[in-house]
């Protein structure tokens, strides 16, 4: 896939290089058509045949076909396109400017055609070249990863391979300076790595033995051994390139709008035209309005508008790892009036930690720890990996579990060395049958803001164990700001206790708290608030998550670097854990949301007004092309400031690691 959209951007830009060079070698002939009617020349070069004209203008034979082989040169491909497209039923506004063309050559006007094809191919050029920019600036987050990997073999051995040919499983050696070629795992070293072109983290990252490293990002310090378990296209890298692709092709509402009555607009202006000329009491002077009219019409700043500022946001977004996968949602962001939060690891970090246990009567503490660590040790569930970790820390060796069973947002069950291992929620046991009349008790009553977990063997109860969860630095702060970017609703929901959740939500000023809610009742929440007139966004980290964020009207999954679960089930994908960026996205979305207005104001404003001049003052065909191409520059410039949107992000990246280069200004 990726190499295709590579052969695709190179076909591209070599036709637009051609291109290029066709309109400068026009453009040379048309210039030189008018030098040799100068009079000094034409008597130097052709003082038999040069005649003087009305003015003391002098006129040479040679002038018009010079004229005409340019204009014909510049006017082919406009011409050519405007044929082609009516040829498959596609009206589209670019005939208006083949017409003119066609006009001025029928009418002997040469070099006028000339000119007017000149500036009119130019505005192609330019519309072309920001394309192709904003292409070329996806694809080179592919070009970060390299082209040869150090593959590790039998005894150490080590050989230099293409990284294409990379295989999940196998091993490979990156050295201090590197870039990682493959998403994996670190078997051994410890390293600090630069991953901000897949998380937009602006400080570099330490990696050690256990951590997940991805493709194309820079290995700073030391040298790792890592385990590949993905590579080519299937990395996250790979992936994300191939979704910005896919967004950047999408389209909002109005673009779509705008494309439903491009089919009348041209016949339109065609009518207007003509009613100009029939109306004109000097024909020649009708004809030259109507072609000026005709030039003016090509809508190239209104459709420009808004796929050049989506697209530059677009841009914008993927430099600070925010993932969008349809401009619709970007332009939905503007307008959201609740959030959802889900707790563990989107306000919280989502690394629970054990911080108190209690053990029953007669239980020794380890006995009741290797029985919860035992049966958890094969979900994946944070309060799971906090119990595995505290037991590997303190030395225990753990059994291998057996019909292993999770319910989620209740518990596990295993059998473990023989008995029925039960871990989780205290209702849950007692809905299993388990004997919990010993949390009656006042000894083991459960203290406030703690996580529990109930165990329990061969149905009775062993005793609980406690784990709290941090909360995240910056959510606090990010929530403040949403709260002044006039987000009226900031709700979290969690399958945690109440008493958990009440110390979270007043710590994070939400307006709303839920807890003790599983999976399914989550969707309740988010149709609750719809039918109290709220456009609602749920934030989650993708995994436990992903029925409530796909239910959602927009859906933002956080931390969604190298979990495939993450970047499918959301409409927006932050690929780090920073709450920051939520506020950054509205802002975002607002902003390019007014950058199209701006966009399509002055492209109306323009048409409007250069066709009144058209018809009553004295805009000219030439002038009206020069105006064409100022304008269709205007609209791309305004919408490329929303590429530095967000700079001062990316300069604390750059403070760190001295300068990176900048995009490309983005265009449809």
């Amino acid at each position: 896939m990726a190499h295709a959209h590579m052969n695709e951007i190179e076909a591209e830009t070599l036709k637009a290089s051609g291109l290029l060079i066709g309109t400068l070698m026009g453009g040379m002939l048309v210039v030189s058509s008018f030098v040799i009617d100068f009079p000094w020349v034409a008597r130097t070069l052709f003082q038999h045949e040069a005649a003087v004209g009305s003015g003391g203008r002098v006129h040479t034979p040679y002038s018009d076909v010079i004229a005409l082989c340019g204009a014909v040169l510049l006017g082919a491909p406009l011409v050519w396109h405007a044929l082609k497209g009516l040829a498959h039923g596609h009206a589209h506004m670019e005939e208006l400017v083949a017409l003119a063309v066609v006009a001025a050559v029928a009418l002997g006007e040469y070099q006028e055609a000339g000119i007017i094809a000149f500036f009119m191919v130019i505005s192609n050029l330019i519309e072309t070249r920001t394309a192709l920019g904003a292409r070329a600036s996806i694809e080179s987050l592919l070009r970060l990863t390299p082209d040869k990997a150090h593959r590790l073999g039998p005894g150490g051995s080590e050989e230099i391979v293409d990284a294409k040919m990379l295989r999940a499983g196998e091993m490979i050696r990156v050295r201090p300076g590197d870039n990682i070629p493959a998403d994996g795992e670190v078997l051994s070293g410890e390293s600090t790595v630069n991953q901000a072109n897949i998380t937009g983290e602006s400080i570099p990252v330490d990696k050690a033995v256990g951590h997940e490293v991805f493709s194309g990002t820079n290995n700073l310090t030391g040298m790792l051994d890592i385990r590949v378990t993905k590579a080519g296209a299937d990395t996250t890298l790979g992936r994300v390139q191939h979704l910005i692709l896919d967004a950047e092709k999408t389209r909002i509402p109005l673009m779509r709008l705008i494309d439903r009555y491009a089919g009348w607009y041209t016949p339109t202006v065609c009518m207007l035209a003509a009613v100009v000329w029939f109306f004109s009491e000097d024909k020649e002077v009708g004809v030259r309005k109507a072609i000026t009219m005709l030039i003016i019409a090509c809508p190239c700043a209104l459709v420009l508008a808004t796929p050049t500022a989506m697209v530059a946001a677009l841009s914008c977004a993927a430099r600070l790892g925010i993932l969008i996968k349809n401009v619709v949602q970007l332009e939905f962001a503007r307008s959201i009036t609740a959030i959802i939060f889900d707790k563990t690891g989107t306000l919280t970090t989502g690394e629970l930690s054990v911080t108190q246990m209690k053990p029953a009567p007669g239980v020794d503490g380890v006995d009741l720890l290797w029985a919860a660590a035992s049966a958890e040790q094969m979900s994946k569930h944070p309060a799971a990996l906090a119990l595995t970790a505290v037991a590997r820390k303190a030395k225990i060796e753990l059994a291998h579990p057996n019909n292993f069973n999770e319910t989620a947002g209740r518990g596990v069950a295993a059998q473990v060395g023989g008995d029925q291992i039960l871990v989780g929620r205290s209702q849950w046991l007692t809905d299993q049958g388990v004997d919990m009349s010993l949390t009656r008790h006042p000894d083991y009553a459960e203290p406030d803001g703690v996580s529990m977990l109930y165990v329990a063997r061969s149905g009775k109860c062993l005793g609980w164990i406690g784990l709290e969860d941090r909360t995240r630095s910056e959510a606090r702060s990010a929530i403040d700001e949403l709260r002044k970017l006039k987000i009226r609703n900031l709700s979290m929901v969690t399958g945690d206790k109440w008493s958990v959740a009440r110390r979270v939500g007043a710590e994070m000023g939400c307006t709303e708290v839920q807890a003790e809610v599983l999976p399914e009742e989550k969707l309740q929440l988010v149709d609750d608030l719809r039918r109290r007139g709220h456009k609602v966004c749920v934030v989650g980290d993708g995994v436990n998550d992903a029925p409530m964020l796909a239910a959602s009207d927009l859906g933002i999954a956080m931390g969604a670097a190298g979990s495939d679960v993450a970047i499918n089930s959301a409409s927006i994908a932050l690929m780090n854990n920073d709450l920051s960026r939520l506020p950054f996205l509205i802002r975002l979305s607002r902003a390019t949301t007014k950058v199209v207005w701006q966009n399509i104001l002055f492209g109306v404003a323009f048409i409007v007004i250069t066709m009144t001049l058209a018809i009553w003052g004295p805009l000219t065909p030439i002038t009206a092309a020069v105006a064409h191409t100022v304008a269709t520059a205007v609209v791309i410039f305004n919408s490329a400031r929303l590429v530095r949107y967000g700079e001062e992000r990316a300069t604390e990246l750059e403070s760190y690691l001295g300068p990176f280069p900048a995009q490309p200004v983005v265009a449809a």
